[in-house]
């Protein structure tokens, strides 16, 4: 749901960080989380508004006066020179709009020197960004969505038609999610082994804003217990590097704070 409410006029990069005023919507056992840790990594100042699910595991109505679509994460940007302040919602073009405007070193270079402007000549690195930008929610979170509606279908269903539902769960477990979660994890597995320039992120020795994109899903998938060391080490390895990060904690312990505690889960 990629959605702006425009204002009259572009934020500049000038503005000096302490006038611009932004608003972060976040949502329990959401995507809000790595939105609120890109915040963090930017240092840039924020207010945070916390919501709570609904017994239905569903978003409270109060976020519909926020965005249309009643969704988190949300973010409210305020700067000098606008006339209304610009609404954002959707994880990858929030990334992709504080990275352009504050933090620039986590988008990769696009093209090696001299090769400017030639297809077929960008850096490895923006290619792997600009995949993985895509790839975690348009490939990964669709395959994980669905393990968590089978879920639910299989722990929710009334007890009298419970081993129906578990029978219909199970075989959608064996022939579609355990080999497409082979598949992906294999996959991103692999690509860490080939990060270039031997680097420890997804595109290379540097933290982009594909690697806090693709948070959300890969710590759900371990809490979730498909991702693990025995099997793929160094994705383990790579979710611990990003949490090991101060930024991370930082967004982590805020929460903790006011909350009272953080998992990051992918249950609802």
């Amino acid at each position: 749901m990629a959605s702006t409410e425009a204002s009259s006029h572009d934020m500049s990069t000038e503005v000096p960080l302490k006038d611009v005023k932004i608003k972060l919507h976040w949502l329990d056992q959401s995507r809000s989380q790595r939105i609120l840790w890109l915040l963090e990594e930017l240092n840039l100042p924020y207010e945070l508004e916390l919501y709570k699910r609904e017994a239905t595991g569903l978003a409270p109505h109060e976020l519909k006066e926020v965005h249309p679509l009643g969704k988190s994460p949300v973010l409210s940007l305020q700067a000098p020179g606008m006339s209304k302040s610009l609404t954002l919602a959707e994880s990858g073009f929030m990334v992709e709009y504080l990275s352009e405007y504050f933090g620039k070193w986590l988008i990769p270079s696009k093209y090696p020197a001299g090769k400017e402007g030639q297809i077929g000549q960008e850096t490895e690195s923006w290619m792997r960004y600009r995949f993985f930008m895509h790839y975690a929610e348009g490939s990964l979170m669709t395959i994980l969505t669905v393990a968590l509606i089978v879920n639910n279908i299989k722990t929710k269903s009334p007890f009298f038609v419970r081993f129906i539902t578990n029978g219909i769960a199970a075989a959608i477990y064996s022939s579609f999610l355990s080999p497409n979660f082979a598949t992906h994890f294999g996959f991103l597995e692999s690509q860490l082994a080939s990060s270039p320039d031997g680097g420890k992120f997804l595109c290379g020795k540097e933290l982009t804003g594909a690697d806090v994109l693709m948070s959300f899903p890969l710590l759900g998938a371990q809490a979730a217990g498909l991702v693990t060391e025995q099997k793929y080490p160094k994705l383990t390895a790579y979710i611990g590097k990003l949490e090991q990060r101060e930024a991370y904690r930082r967004a982590v312990q805020k929460i903790v704070d006011i909350n009272g505690s953080y998992k990051p889960t992918l249950e609802r």
